[in-house]
This record gives structure tokens, sequence and C-alpha cells, in this order.
């Protein structure tokens, strides 16, 4: 027998606010029947078609060194740049800048949420179609 995934797991100060940060990022919701709200230890967001779910779990420890696991995000409606220039936009950090690390049209960069969580943006699906240069 196999498992699956349940869901993502984000350690974190404030699960709230954290929770929320993201919901914004990615067009997530609350778990119907189970609104997340300030001073809650644990939030869970979710697609709103009911698929991926991210948990947010207050820990004790802030975030130290590279993250070991991270979410690789493809936009749907905007280009990479585009919606790199949103999140920063939305309070995400710069990282790494790798666009273009394997020549033309290739490549990606690392954010990091208000809590230092690291996530990548990739090119959109119709940019890596088009075979679009950036």
């Amino acid at each position: 027998m196999t498992c699956f995934v349940s869901h993502t797991t984000v350690d974190c100060t404030d699960a709230y606010a954290l929770s929320e940060w993201w919901k914004g990022l990615l067009g997530y919701v609350d778990i119907p029947d189970d609104p997340n709200e300030p001073g809650h230890e644990e939030c869970m967001i979710q697609r709103p078609d009911g698929g991926h779910r991210l948990l947010f779990l207050e820990v004790p420890e802030a975030k130290a060194g590279k993250n070991r696991l991270h979410l690789d995000l493809r936009p749907q409606e905007r280009t990479r740049d585009e919606e790199i220039a949103w999140a920063l936009g939305m309070g995400a950090t710069q990282v790494a800048d790798h666009r273009g690390i394997y020549g033309p049209g290739s490549g990606w960069v690392i954010l990091a949420d208000p809590e230092g969580n690291e996530f990548c943006i990739l090119r959109s699906e119709a940019e890596v179609a088009a075979g679009t240069a950036g």
C-alpha cells in the first residue's frame, strides 16, 4: 500500500498572519467550517477546488538556515517576471536570481515569505510552451 500527501506543513511564529499572506499569494481559502482566526496556533488553507492544503503551525524556534523542502510555483495568469514583481509587492523578499542559468529562457527566482520560508517562481506553462526567453 502507498501513501499520499495529506498537506504541506510550514513551521512559523504566527500561523494566522502567515496563512493570510499565503492565501493572498496563492488564491487559497480557509477550510470550510474551520475558519482561521488571529491567535490560532494551527491554520490550514487550501486551493478553492479543495485540492492541495497548506498547514501553518506555530513553533517556538525561528527559522534557521536554508529550507530543505520548498514550493515551486508556476504562474497561471502572469509571466514569471510579472509574478515575481507581484510577490515582491506583497512583501516577499528576493533570495537569489537564477534566470537564464541554463541559457536563454531558463531559470527561476528564489523568494522568501515574511518569515523567511523560501519558495521558487518558475516560468508559466505558456512561457515554457512558447520557448520565451528571460
